[in-house]
């Protein structure tokens, strides 16, 4: 499906109610898995927490989790504990693309039977369940946070615990953060100092629990920026959030605050409101190693407002539904941008024009989609494979719609 956004404006104090995280959600649905004693609400309806809940209840042989990175990390560990039972896990062919080396090397350094089917590195994975004994382990501290976080939600179930060294500088602290909090929530106990991480087997059962999962910070971007791309005086309310978030995605409301945008937590939700013009000279720098999901949407955000934009710290976005560096440099440039790209940086220079009536490839991409879209507030726009937001956000365009946005 594709969409046209003829060029749009916002309807003024409209409010949107997002579904639950889906970071906290697949985090939460594997420690259910683990601990049948946990409850949780707001869980999200995103396809990855869909595929999530399904491939945990299966009973199948063959579990193909198609385009869900952060289920077939999860799964992985998941399934290396299952005493007994063997599993081969699959997805698309993009997801066979994506390395998972360091986390089978971690778990076999545990003790795990993994075995790659086609190429080394790769999914597909054939994995023999079994009791892991080895408590010890060390990875590479700037890889990708859901390794390990898939470590340390299968923890307390080793027989030793885990005691996981982190070597060199950590990214994406939050995502870490965020699993030991919600460890720590259901009375697991975790240590964090320095640069290792440990999480105690458990020697008490579960008390029965219910969790409520916070509206996905993720998705709350693309509302930021298009408030940012509006005139001053535009507010738009959208729940359900707090303001101690574990989502590193929550550093969004200090960000946007040089976008002109302010953020006022009541009741549960964020009103958004664009209280300043932005000076096109302006120079927008940032470090997105901590929240590298919302990388597209500032990128987006500042062409839409034709200011100059540094980010760095984007080194994990070459191994997620595509190579988001070079997606965002191709379609940015359609539009009449000037971007330049390494392997973690990304810059943009200042520009006052934007290239009506052009079509944005969304490679497989749930965030490219929506990432792009809010550039409807500033000229027409194609989005390609359109529905693919359904991959974290399924009611997306229906939400875009109620705000103002002009879709066809």
């Amino acid at each position: 499906m594709d969409i046209s956004i003829q060029k749009s404006k916002l309807k003024n104090h409209q409010s949107v109610q997002i579904t639950g995280s889906k970071s906290e959600s697949n985090r939460l649905l594997l420690l259910k898995a683990l601990y049948p004693q946990i409850n949780i609400e707001n869980v999200s309806n995103s396809d990855d927490s869909v595929l999530m809940q399904k491939a945990l209840v299966s009973k199948e042989s063959l579990i193909d989790i198609h385009h869900a990175g952060t289920a077939m990390r999860f799964l992985t560990a998941y399934f290396s504990i299952q005493d007994g039972r063997e599993v081969t896990i699959t997805g698309s062919k993009r997801m066979k693309e994506r390395p998972i080396k360091i986390l089978v090397d971690a778990l076999k350094t545990l003790g795990a039977d993994i075995e790659y089917l086609e190429n080394d590195g790769f999914p597909p994975l054939k994995i023999i369940g079994k009791k892991l004994i080895t408590n010890k382990v060390t990875l590479e501290a700037n890889v990708s946070s859901q390794y390990i976080s898939a470590l340390l939600l299968i923890a307390s179930k080793l027989e030793n615990g885990l005691e996981l060294t982190l070597a060199g500088n950590i990214t994406s602290v939050p995502y870490i953060k965020m699993t030991l909090s919600l460890l720590d929530s259901i009375g697991i106990e975790t240590d964090f100092r320095g640069n290792i991480i440990t999480v105690n087997p458990l020697s008490t059962s579960i008390k029965e629990k219910n969790l409520v999962v916070e509206s996905d910070w993720s998705s709350a971007s693309y509302f930021y920026s298009s408030v940012a791309l509006s005139d001053v005086g535009t507010e738009i309310t959208i729940g359900s959030y707090k303001e101690e978030s574990l989502q590193g995605d929550s550093v969004l409301a200090s960000i946007y605050k040089s976008f002109g945008v302010t953020t006022v937590y009541k009741n549960q939700a964020i009103t958004l409101l664009k209280t300043d013009f932005i000076d096109s000279k302006s120079i927008i720098e940032l470090d997105l190693k901590n929240a590298p999901d919302i990388a597209q949407t500032i990128a987006v955000t500042a062409f839409g407002l034709g200011i100059e934009c540094y980010m760095v710290g984007l080194h994990t976005l070459k191994i997620k539904e595509t190579d988001r560096l070079v997606a965002l440099k191709i379609e940015l440039e359609k539009l009449g941008a000037n971007v330049s790209i390494t392997d973690a940086t990304l810059h943009l220079k200042s520009s006052d024009k934007i290239i009506s009536d052009v079509e944005i490839a969304t490679y497989n991409d749930h965030r490219m989609a929506m990432a792009f879209a809010p550039l409807g507030l500033k000229t027409d726009i194609k989005i390609k494979n359109a529905d693919v937001v359904s991959k974290s956000y399924p009611q997306f365009w229906e939400d875009f719609t109620a705000i103002g946005f002009s879709l066809k």
